[in-house]
């Protein structure tokens, strides 16, 4: 049999040194890592260029006067010197004058800002207008590495005004470090856009669709939210429960038990619900686990009914409302891993 083709001077598998398969690895991820450092470090300087071009046109402007035809100058002549820099149209100038207008302190830009696209900080200087609102963005989109379309999804959908809005009794069930980011984490309402459910639809239902779109699902419930199961079955004195969505919480540390209700809160459902976290923290929880938490998605509620129903409950729980609305802009759906990736990165065979 022929020997295998190589090239002149390379030598075959067989003959590599011990240890070379294991270097060859180390290198091709210190070299990754290096393009990723370089890039980072281009998109850094490009963001600190533009606002120190946007402050100079803005602080001529206001002191000197100069109006908007100057921006229009200072384009051509800037193309002109360096014609291989994209970037220097009038249009990407206004910009760049709105970034320096909204944000005076070099700090901020430096140590937050700079670390997104100016494709992002474009977005947030169109859709968002609250400085602290944008700041927010800022600080989600560097924590969970959003895409643009993703970034633009958040703010359409509202999610600073939503995050931490649900009624929990966290503050009093849980202590103070997790409370405060256990409420941080659950939303209200949930938006569920993606979804498309007629008005006979039961809570398998709304089940199913979930499931349907887990990815959508894991985008709005948020950073560190790893699925578990459906219907999980729960044995329970010889009787059979079934919890209708179960996940574990990386940042809490926690099982998160989710019940779907397709109608009005219910003051019973928190009793229900008490049940199956305790449950869940004898049956499935490790020792090193945090208590688990519960949540109880509705249409609807009465937010004082809600409030009563989980004044005296021991276990950690809240109620939050979904909506159901228009389908999710088709190129978000790029931005977000396929149900395959996602069951194997969580280890779920079903």
């Amino acid at each position: 049999m022929d020997e295998p083709f190589k090239q002149k001077g390379q030598q075959p598998a067989a003959q590599l040194p011990a240890g070379y398969a294991e270097l060859l690895e180390s290198l091709k991820a210190r070299i990754r890592e290096a393009q990723v450092r370089a890039a980072l470090s281009v998109n850094r300087e490009l963001v600190l260029l533009y606002w120190h071009i946007g402050r100079e046109i803005l602080q001529r402007q206001e002191r000197e006067g100069w109006g908007a035809k100057v921006i229009d100058r200072l384009a051509r002549d800037l193309r002109r010197e360096f014609p291989d820099m994209k970037g220097f149209s009038p249009r990407n100038l206004k910009y760049m004058r709105a970034f320096a207008e909204a944000w005076s302190d070099e700090q901020i830009v430096q140590e937050a800002l700079a670390q997104i696209t100016w494709y992002h900080n474009i977005t947030l200087l169109e859709k968002v207008k609250e400085p602290a609102e944008r700041l927010w963005y800022v600080q989600q989109t560097l924590e969970h590495g959003w895409s643009r379309n993703v970034l633009v999804h958040q703010i359409e959908s509202k999610l600073y005004q939503r995050q931490g809005k649900a009624i929990t009794n966290f503050e009093r069930t849980l202590p103070a470090p997790q409370s405060d980011l256990a409420r941080s984490l659950i939303k209200d309402p949930y938006v569920f856009d993606f979804l498309s459910l007629g008005p006979g639809a039961q809570e398998r239902d709304l089940e199913r669709a979930l499931l349907n779109h887990v990815r959508d699902f894991l985008l709005e419930l948020g950073k560190g939210f790893a699925f578990v199961g459906s219907q999980y079955r729960l044995d329970v004195g010889g009787e059979e429960f079934y919890i209708d969505l179960l996940f574990y919480q990386l940042r809490l540390r926690c099982f998160v038990v989710i019940d779907l209700k397709i109608g009005e809160f219910k003051p019973e459902y928190a009793g229900k619900m008490n049940f199956y976290l305790s449950a869940v923290d004898d049956l499935l929880r490790h020792p090193e686990d945090r208590p688990s938490i519960g949540l109880i998605l509705c249409k609807s509620q009465n937010r004082l009914v809600a409030e009563y129903a989980l004044r005296d409950v021991s276990k950690p729980m809240g109620v939050a409302t979904y909506r159901l609305t228009e389908a999710l802009p088709a190129d978000l759906q790029e931005n977000l891993p396929s149900i395959e990736e996602l069951k194997k990165e969580l280890g779920y065979g079903g």
